[in-house]
């Protein structure tokens, strides 16, 4: 990915509603969901929604797919990836020692947060 790729895809993520678009069709897997599920999930009116993704579109973040009457919208895994690598990509200067630092959080099955105590 090259850098004005990148900003693009920042700057449809730099909402609310995107975001919390991106995010539900990240959850939903490469089977995506349909318009109106999205909508509804979020609780959008169909013109707000397709506002924001055909933001999320142009930035190359999501695809659509028409199965009969109904639009099914997919997060694009490789470009999700391909942001993400951009964003990683001289981690720590390129150093091997940095392979922890970089790899995404993943929570231990189980894990809650633990309050402090003052």
């Amino acid at each position: 990915m090259k850098s004005p790729q990148a900003v693009n895809a920042l700057a449809a993520l730099a909402h609310e509603h995107r975001l919390g678009i991106y995010r539900l069709l990240v959850q939903s897997g490469p089977d995506g969901l349909s318009a109106g599920t999205i909508a509804e999930r979020m609780g959008l009116l169909p013109s707000s929604l397709t506002f924001h993704i055909q933001s999320l579109q142009r930035a190359g973040l999501v695809t659509q797919t028409r199965v009969s009457r109904q639009l099914i919208y997919a997060a694009d895994f490789l470009a999700m990836n391909g942001l993400v690598d951009y964003l990683t990509e001289n981690c720590c200067g390129g150093t091997q020692s940095c392979t922890t630092a970089c790899a995404p959080a993943t929570p231990k099955a189980g894990a809650t947060k633990q309050r402090r105590s003052a």
